[in-house]
């Protein structure tokens, strides 16, 4: 069996967790105050995820990139792909904010949006 400390960061409390796996998967958590914990636990061992914001490149806006954002986590393992998809991304003003800039990026089911208005 192996352990692993982590801090919890679903509220303000920061519950000093100790999770333990066994061959790779979650078995159980200790420490936290509150069942969130424990989910946030089990997913950042298990499937760890992240939301992404980074810039587009634009033509014609007021700034030369556009700050965009994912609609959704996407997986922590797969940010860099699409960063790297990104940095080959131009859209044309104007863009609203919300608008979808990327439809399912690398096929992970997740839009990436324009996070302002230019």
């Amino acid at each position: 069996m192996e352990t692993k400390t982590m801090n919890c960061i679903m509220c303000p409390m920061g519950c000093e967790m100790t999770v333990t796996l066994e061959d790779g998967k979650f078995v159980s958590v200790t420490g936290n105050s509150c069942p969130r914990g424990a989910k946030y636990a089990e997913t950042e061992v298990t499937d760890p995820r992240r939301m992404l914001t980074t810039t587009v490149r634009i033509k014609g806006g007021l700034l030369p990139l556009l700050p965009v954002v994912s609609a959704d986590v996407l997986p922590k393992g797969r940010i860099v792909d699409c960063v790297a998809y990104l940095r080959n991304v131009t859209v044309e003003a104007p863009v609203k904010a919300g608008e979808i800039i990327v439809h399912d990026i690398l096929g992970l089911g997740v839009d990436i949006v324009a996070s302002r208005e230019m």
